[in-house]
C-alpha cells in the first residue's frame, strides 16, 4: 500500500465524506417524508441538528465515552481513506469493524441498562453482517486477483459479472450496515421506532454529533463499496457506478419505509443463510472454475 496516497485520501475523505453524507441524509429524510405523505425537513436539516449538538455542553457519564467515540470516528475516516485511495479492501473492512467495536465499547462504558441493550444489539448486527462482508472481500480478490481496490481499473469487465451472487448477498447486509429497517435494531433515525435511543441513549452534545458525522462517513464508504462492483477499465464505468449507487440507495430508503423492525433472531439467521448461500456458493464456483 502507498502510505502517502492513503494519508492524502484520508484527509480528503475527512473533509468530503461528512459533506456528502450530510446531503445524503437530508435527501434520505425528504424522500422518506414524501413516501409517508409529508413535506419533510429542509435538505440541510441534518447539518442544523449536528451544529446544534456541537454547541451544547458536553455532558456524559464518564470521560472515556467521548474518547471511544472519537476513536470510532477516526477509524471510520481511516477506513474510507484506505478504500478511496485504491488500497487494500480487506484492511478497510478490518478498520471499519474496529470502529464498530469502539462504538460498542463506548455504549457499554456508560453502564446504562438501555445503552447496554443497544450495545448488545449492535454486537449482534456486527455478528450478522461480518461473514458476508468477509465473503465480499474474498470474492473481490478471486475476481480481481488482488485485494487492492485500484485493481478493478485494470479489468476488462466489472467484477459483478463474476461475483453477482456475492453482490446480492452484500445488498442484503447493506441494509444492516446503513441502519435501515427491518434491521435497525441498535438504534434508528425514525422516532416511531424508539422509546429510548438504543445504543446512543447516554450520548449527547458533541459526543452525539460525532456519532452522526461517523454515520455520514460510514454511508459514503459503504456506497463506495457498492459502486466498486460496477467499475472496470473503462472511464465511463464511473458514471455507471454512480447511477447504480443512486438506484440502490433509493431501494434502501424504500425498504426502510415499508418494513417493520424484525427480531434479532430473524436478522442473525437470515444474514448467515444469505452469506452461506450467496457468498459460499459463488466463491466455491470461482474456486473450482
Amino acid at each position: 500500500m502507498n502510505i502517502i496516497a492513503i494519508i492524502i485520501a484520508t484527509i480528503v475523505f475527512a473533509i468530503v465524506a461528512p459533506v456528502l453524507g450530510c446531503l445524503l441524509a437530508g435527501v434520505d429524510r425528504i424522500i422518506s417524508a414524501r413516501m409517508q405523505g409529508r413535506v419533510g425537513p429542509p435538505l440541510l436539516q441534518p447539518y442544523y441538528d449536528v451544529r446544534k449538538l456541537l454547541g451544547k455542553e458536553n455532558v456524559s457519564v464518564n470521560s472515556s465515552e467521548s474518547v471511544y467515540i472519537t476513536c470510532a470516528l477516526v477509524f471510520t475516516i481511516l477506513a474510507g481513506g484506505i478504500f478511496f485511495s485504491g488500497g487494500n479492501l480487506l484492511m478497510s473492512v478490518f478498520v471499519i469493524t474496529l470502529s464498530a467495536l469502539f462504538f460498542i465499547v463506548a455504549a457499554y462504558s456508560t453502564r446504562s441498562p438501555y445503552a447496554e441493550i443497544g450495545a448488545g444489539r449492535e454486537t449482534l448486527q456486527v455478528m450478522a453482517y461480518e461473514p458476508m462482508v468477509l465473503f465480499m472481500a474474498v470474492g473481490f480478490f478471486m475476481a480481481a486477483g488482488t485485494f487492492d481496490v485500484a485493481g478493478v481499473l485494470s479489468l476488462d469487465a466489472p467484477i459483478i459479472t463474476n461475483i453477482w451472487l456475492v453482490f446480492l448477498g452484500f445488498l442484503f447486509i447493506l441494509t444492516i450496515k446503513l441502519r435501515k429497517s427491518p434491521f435497525d435494531l441498535s438504534y434508528s433515525h425514525h422516532a416511531h421506532q424508539e422509546l429510548v435511543k438504543g445504543i446512543t441513549t447516554e450520548m449527547s452534545g458533541p459526543t452525539l454529533a460525532k456519532v452522526e458525522i461517523m454515520h455520514w462517513c460510514e454511508n459514503i464508504l459503504f456506497l463506495g463499496w457498492t459502486g466498486m462492483f460496477f467499475i472496470w477499465g473503462n472511464p465511463l464505468s464511473f458514471a455507471i457506478a454512480i447511477v447504480a449507487v443512486v438506484l440502490i440507495y433509493f431501494l434502501e430508503i424504500w425498504i426502510d419505509n415499508n418494513f417493520a423492525r424484525v427480531k434479532w433472531q430473524a436478522m442473525l439467521k437470515s444474514a448467515w443463510v444469505v452469506a452461506l448461500v450467496a457468498g459460499g456458493v459463488n466463491i466455491a464456483v470461482l474456486a473450482y472454475l
